[in-house]
């Protein structure tokens, strides 16, 4: 089963390549030996994250537009926010983007957190590589909007795009040790409001000490995505953005975490959800319940 989908979905069979999603999302039996085979690609994954309420689904949605005119084929990973009962996305892509969902040039996938904390999906690094293995041009994954936790997103993109609102001024003191690091390209979306050319001066001053100690130059670009105003300048610096150099010391750093986070899902694998759930419904009312000590039942 595996080696005939692997083999379709390589060629861009769709159904083939919705089908290992799920396979993979749901760790079906056999779903690592597949990925042990999945050829290498070079296929760029930009990172689209910020505070919620920023306009990232907008941004992605002029995006697609914007490559898909350019003949490219795109891949889009929405992760959304998840039910705390049944851990299922509580957004979905056909609402936020329903112009692409059946366009033959893009394929859109909607994945749920399902209660990870880094605004990620536990599997999108799997998934992402699933999809690279397709003949996609452009892999656009757009993180939940959880605040600061996101960072987790520069672990998995080659360029990572920050969006923020002009509203963000009082709170880009808080961003600085969190998505300020993180950004290769950032976004002041929503650009025709009240303070926004102030508020692009003040993040253009903070990056500078960062441009000054590198060759390359973090753009600040202004988009007010609804009307598709500055999407064309942002995806022309999505192409001109280096990505990581596969030799730099960031790129075996990126490369160990992600090993690391492989190694523990492979570790935890055998942790059954439902026990754990049942173990603490059972004991949870006790007077001396202690976390600690039902953990280590499972350990």
């Amino acid at each position: 089963m595996w080696q005939t989908l692997l083999s379709k979905l390589v060629t861009g069979d769709i159904k083939a390549l919705a089908r290992t999603i799920s396979l993979v999302e749901n760790q079906y039996e056999g779903y690592f030996n597949m990925l042990q085979q999945l050829p290498a690609s070079n296929t760029p994954i930009t990172g689209i994250t910020g505070p919620p309420g920023a306009g990232k689904s907008t941004l992605v949605d002029g995006l697609i537009g914007t490559l898909v005119d350019a003949g490219k084929n795109v891949a889009v990973v929405c992760v959304d926010p998840s039910s705390p009962f049944n851990l299922g996305a509580l957004l979905g892509d056909r609402i936020r983007m329903s112009g692409w969902y059946n366009h033959p040039n893009v394929y859109i996938r909607s994945l749920a957190t399902r209660g990870s904390l880094g605004g990620l999906h536990p599997h999108i690094i799997e998934i992402t590589d699933v999809l690279k293995a397709a003949p996609f041009d452009q892999i656009i994954v757009e993180t939940v909007g959880v605040g600061q936790s996101e960072i987790e997103i520069a672990g998995l993109a080659d360029t990572t795009v920050v969006v923020l609102v002009p509203e963000a001024g009082d709170e880009i003191q808080t961003m600085k040790a969190g998505l300020m690091e993180i950004g290769d390209i950032f976004v002041v979306n929503k650009a025709d409001r009240e303070g926004a050319d102030q508020f692009v001066k003040n993040l253009r001053g903070m990056l500078a000490p960062l441009n000054h100690a590198q060759e390359y130059q973090i753009p600040v670009v202004k988009t007010i995505a609804d009307k598709r105003t500055g999407i064309a300048e942002l995806s022309q610096h999505l192409l001109l953005h280096p990505g990581l150099q596969r030799s730099s010391e960031k790129y075996y750093h990126l490369l160990t975490q992600k090993a690391l986070l492989l190694i523990q899902q492979q570790r935890m694998k055998d942790v059954d959800r439902q026990a754990v759930f049942n173990a603490i419904k059972n004991k949870a009312g006790e007077h001396a319940f202690n976390l600690y000590n039902l953990v280590q039942t499972f350990l």
